[in-house]
């Protein structure tokens, strides 16, 4: 391009009420991000939480059985940590055992919920807690993680009826926080950043899956 001509109007002072006027707009827009970040501390504070009932659960077509304390974090999200992830993983193992390893304090890890292979669905923490599934504190803090029952190395542990089941409860997450149905918000442990876990497998159907989950996240409540 050529040399630039100085525009008079480009050139401009800017006025006393123009300023007056930026000024107000960005202390607005200051008040809006301060308001919203002493919410997000107001929750972090120690004795501060939402309303709880024991043995409440998020989805109702859940069974609720506790994890171990030692495997999850107590919180308030969405309040205090957005949720904007659901994360897929896979037993490596029956869902008893799966069940079982949760509840074991030395476990140091459990997942949101574990679907079944007849697409029973357990609910074993909160989704306002933090649960220790993705081997990484960010993606914990945002994120849903959905177990299911099998190997990641026998797709025929795969049934329609856990696909179909996963698919309802990863819809009613999306729905519940916004959450955009796709596979930048829908992922696999072998996804998220620094883990070294290789589920769901190469045997997860994911184009199946996303189907499913979109369908279900527009079907009538």
């Amino acid at each position: 391009m050529g040399q630039r001509k100085a525009s008079t109007d480009g050139d401009r002072k800017v006025g006393r009420r123009a300023l007056l006027i930026g000024g107000l707009a960005a202390a607005t827009g200051t008040a809006v991000l301060a308001r919203d970040e002493l919410a997000r501390l107001w929750w972090r504070t120690p004795g501060v939480e939402k309303p709880r009932k024991e043995g409440e659960v998020d989805y109702a077509g859940a069974r609720w059985v506790a994890a171990s304390d030692a495997n999850w974090r107590r919180a308030d999200r969405p309040d205090d940590f957005g949720i904007d992830t659901v994360i897929v993983h896979v037993t490596q193992g029956s869902f008893d055992s799966a069940v079982k390893a949760f509840q074991d304090p030395g476990h140091k890890a459990a997942t949101h919920y574990i679907v079944r292979q007849d697409g029973h669905v357990t609910q074993m923490i909160r989704e306002l807690d933090v649960a220790y599934h993705a081997g990484n504190r960010d993606y914990n803090e945002r994120s849903v993680g959905i177990e299911h029952e099998g190997f990641v190395d026998r797709p025929q542990d795969f049934t329609d009826e856990m696909y179909e089941a996963s698919a309802r409860l990863t819809a009613r997450i999306c729905a519940r926080y916004d959450i955009p149905v796709d596979r930048e918000h829908i992922i696999g442990h072998v996804e998220v950043p620094g883990t070294d876990h290789t589920d769901p497998g190469p045997h997860w159907d994911w184009k199946k899956y996303m189907r499913l989950v979109r369908e279900a996240r527009t079907a009538p409540a």
